[in-house]
Formats: C-alpha cells, sequence, structure tokens
C-alpha cells in the first residue's frame, strides 16, 4: 500500500509544523493557566515547541 517515501521533504516540514503547532498550545496553555502576561504565554509556548520538535527529531534518527 505504501507507494510513497515516508521521509521526503514535504512529509518531514508536515510533520514538524504538527508538532510545534502542538507544542505551542501545550506551551501556551499551560502559561495561559498561571496567569503569565502574552510575552511570557508566547516565550513558553515556542520553547515548548522547540522542545518537542527537536526532541521527536533526535528520537527519530537511527544510528
Amino acid at each position: 500500500m505504501k507507494d510513497y517515501d515516508r521521509n521526503c521533504a514535504v512529509c518531514r516540514l508536515m510533520r514538524s509544523l504538527a508538532f510545534s503547532g502542538l507544542g505551542m498550545g501545550i506551551g501556551g496553555g499551560i502559561a495561559y493557566l498561571f496567569g503569565a502576561s502574552r510575552e511570557t504565554i508566547m516565550m513558553v509556548g515556542i520553547v515548548t515547541a522547540a522542545i518537542i520538535v527537536f526532541g521527536i527529531i533526535d528520537r527519530k534518527k537511527k544510528p
């Protein structure tokens, strides 16, 4: 059934965009619940998204 390469550049881009959006939502939501300012919410979301994206990318690399 697989007729396409799952590791193509577009597939990797779309996966990273999905995980960065998920990380932004989780990090920003938690900061919002703690009553942080808008700037802090954005920074926490960006850092959480980076941790999720780079953590998943590093885990999936084969030695």
